[in-house]
């Protein structure tokens, strides 16, 4: 994946962040917006897309484009940096290959200590019963 080809595909829009910050909030637009159109990438092959889109099923618009925000800090900057590096993140967490789990057999040891156990504990509760007289 190429890193630098990856960021020249993507989009930031500026807009005035949500909260307080007395009359300074009203001038600035600090909160970064990402968007990055995944179907239009030349990043990815078809493969890889398609394990991006199902991966980002429910963050995705009907036009296919990631949007991700953030608004932390007071620096626009800060912001961009912030919200590029979460992208990264979730784009290396979507390609990660899960690992195919080999079964493992449950060892002679362990099943017969099980079993002693077990009798012992059946042992235990039997001998807790008045002898039966006849």
């Amino acid at each position: 994946m190429d890193l630098t080809l990856l960021k020249s595909e993507l989009t930031y829009k500026y807009v005035r962040s949500s909260g307080s910050g007395g009359q300074h909030v009203n001038k600035v637009s600090s909160k970064a917006e990402l968007y990055f159109d995944l179907h239009n990438s030349a990043v990815f092959n078809d493969d890889e897309k398609q394990k991006l889109s199902e991966f980002f099923n429910k963050r995705l618009t009907k036009e296919n484009i990631l949007i991700l925000a953030c608004d932390e800090s007071r620096s626009q900057f800060r912001n961009k940096a912030l919200v590029t590096q979460r992208f990264i993140a979730l784009i290396e967490e979507g390609l990660k290959e899960e690992k195919i789990r080999i079964p493992t057999r449950i060892p002679r040891g362990v099943k017969k200590k099980r079993l002693k156990n077990k009798r012992i504990n059946a042992d235990k509760k039997a001998n807790r019963k008045p002898p039966e007289l006849e």
